[in-house]
């Protein structure tokens, strides 16, 4: 039909039509039919700052919440801990179960390190809220806690590190108190549960009797440095917006991030030139820039890379001390390389630090959530 012999009248209506359809579709996307009228009556920019407002109200409450989490977990309150918790439901009890067990992991870490926690904070992003029935609320959000730490024997220097994880909770309104009913988010110290289970004292002392070490880096390390501070996703300062670099792919929905990103910042540190085997083009990555255990044999059969010890955390933590900026901690778990990270700084004992994703840390103890038997760490030298 020659759209040209259409009346007037009969383009008006279809517009019209058109608009509602349209209309009625952004309001069910947004929050199903009971919203439609009043989406069609406020208009898009009210309703965004309603969601806005809401968000922030969520947030506040979160880090509140999040606030008196980690003053119990300071404390060693189980009590207080449990407050916080709907632990008549099965969901509720579990995720409360799993904090208790991360207090009981921080306590063993902290004494095996000889440090004190000093205090910690942590930042909230939420991303979204849903009410999913009258007083229950599901959310998604980012969370950055921020561990301030002291060695014992030298409680005035403190320092400090930065953990990034992705939540999903529900919270529910009981007596007028907002309680968590279900929390997932991928545990940072999910992978060291035993720690108990190594002799501590002679590593202990070990790690007190060091010293503040000086490193001189090229301008390729600080470079590479300075990237992986800026891209560690929620471990980040917030004026860098909390996430990752938007001109690489993130590989966590294809299995993790951490390779690529370890690829990443030694790429654009300048030093390492991408090549047929380690290569990242189109948004895909060969299996030696996105994979773990790829990543690791590349780094070593290049000549990139050399070992500089692999083992249990009781054999490798003395060499550790060698590793400066850019080099490489490779996490076995199973027989198969699982996870690496980047060494990024030392702290006030010369303790190697390090950044990566999944989960997010910047300047994170190489150990932390990691020391345990069934771990076997790679240590290896990146040749800058």
């Amino acid at each position: 039909m020659d759209i040209r012999k259409i009346d007037k009248k009969k383009i008006k209506k279809i517009l019209i039509l058109t608009g509602i359809c349209i209309v009625t579709t952004l309001a069910l996307c947004i929050g199903g039919e009971k919203k439609i009228s009043a989406f069609i009556m406020k208009g898009t920019s009210n309703t965004k700052t309603e969601q806005e407002t809401e968000i922030s109200k969520f947030q506040l409450l979160l880090e509140n919440l999040f606030d008196h989490r980690n003053k119990a977990i300071l404390t060693q309150n189980d009590e207080v801990l449990k407050k916080l918790y709907d632990i008549d439901h099965k969901f509720g009890l579990w995720a409360y179960e799993q904090e208790v067990t991360k207090m009981k992991y921080l306590q063993n870490w902290s004494y095996k390190q000889g440090v004190k926690f000093n205090d910690i904070k942590t930042r909230v992003k939420v991303r979204k809220v849903k009410e999913k029935e009258e007083n229950l609320y599901g959310i998604i959000c980012a969370v950055s806690t921020e561990y301030n730490y002291s060695y014992e024997n030298q409680p005035e220097v403190k320092n400090m590190f930065r953990i990034g994880t992705y939540h999903y909770l529900n919270m529910r309104i009981i007596d007028n108190e907002y309680i968590i009913t279900k929390e997932w988010y991928t545990d940072p110290f999910a992978d060291s549960l035993h720690l108990d289970n190594i002799k501590s004292d002679d590593i202990r002392n070990y790690i007190m009797s060091k010293d503040k070490i000086e490193i001189s880096l090229t301008n390729e390390q600080i470079k590479g440095v300075e990237y992986a501070h800026k891209y560690c996703g929620a471990a980040a300062d917030e004026e860098h917006g909390m996430k990752f670099n938007p001109e690489y792919k993130d590989f966590n929905p294809d299995g993790g991030d951490c390779a690529n990103f370890a690829s990443q910042i030694m790429y654009e540190s300048g030093r390492f030139k991408k090549n047929g085997t380690w290569n990242y083009y189109n948004n895909s990555g060969t299996k030696a820039w996105v994979n773990a255990q790829g990543f690791k044999n590349y780094l070593l059969n290049s000549g990139r890379g050399s070992l500089i010890c692999k083992g249990s955390f009781e054999d490798v933590y003395k060499l550790a001390y060698s590793m400066t900026p850019g080099d490489i901690v490779a996490y076995e778990k199973g027989g198969r390389i699982t996870h690496v990270s980047t060494v990024t700084g030392a702290d006030s004992k010369g303790y190697p630090l390090v950044t990566c994703h999944n989960t997010d840390r910047m300047l994170v103890p190489w150990d932390l959530g990691w020391s345990d038997k069934a771990i076997r760490f790679h240590l290896i030298k990146v040749h800058y």
